[in-house]
């Protein structure tokens, strides 16, 4: 039996169809954008299992995953490297980062996504063929994405972003049978 989906525009599903290197900014994205610390000044983040198993899927389908976030955050690098994807942590020029990794790869810009949530994606979002954000994107850089996802950052709205890209790839069918797993 077929699986339902949601009912993503066409143009949305030309522009999953092309991706082969996907980035993902941490904070407001894959987690809520709160910072916690605790009283040695240590940074805790929560991360949603969904995402993380989106990302994994999007890796197993021969999508290259990457965090990169302005933060040093050792978190963040743990956990990317935890779902296998790369981490460019301190990082101050995102769209530079991306491009160099997309040049290494032999990739254009139109194969390339990144999901961000505010002006430090800005550049970023402008530069790459599927430019995504959470529902919880601040409103100035709403205009800039192709795609508002429905979930807010940190509940899921990664993982919305690796569905669409494997549906647009044909990878939905393969996924649901018991032996792809």
């Amino acid at each position: 039996m077929p699986h339902t989906r949601p009912d993503y525009p066409a143009e949305l599903v030309a522009r999953a169809a092309k991706i082969r290197l996907a980035g993902f900014d941490v904070d407001g994205t894959l987690t809520d954008g709160r910072l916690w610390f605790d009283e040695d000044g240590r940074e805790s983040k929560a991360f949603h299992v969904l995402d993380g198993q989106g990302l994994v899927q999007l890796r197993r389908a021969g999508v290259a995953v990457v965090f990169i976030t302005a933060r040093n955050s050792t978190v963040a690098a743990n956990r990317a490297r935890e779902l296998g994807a790369g981490a460019f942590v301190d990082c101050k020029d995102k769209l530079a980062c991306l491009q160099t990794l997309a040049d290494e790869q032999g990739l254009a810009m139109d194969q390339v996504a990144f999901m961000g949530d505010d002006l430090p994606d800005l550049p970023v979002l402008r530069g790459v063929g599927f430019a995504v954000a959470p529902a919880s994107v601040h409103h100035w850089i709403r205009d800039a994405v192709h795609w508002v996802t429905p979930s807010r950052g940190g509940e899921g709205a990664a993982r919305e972003l690796c569905d669409l890209v494997l549906h647009a790839q044909g990878r939905v069918e393969a996924l649901l049978r018991d032996d792809a797993r």
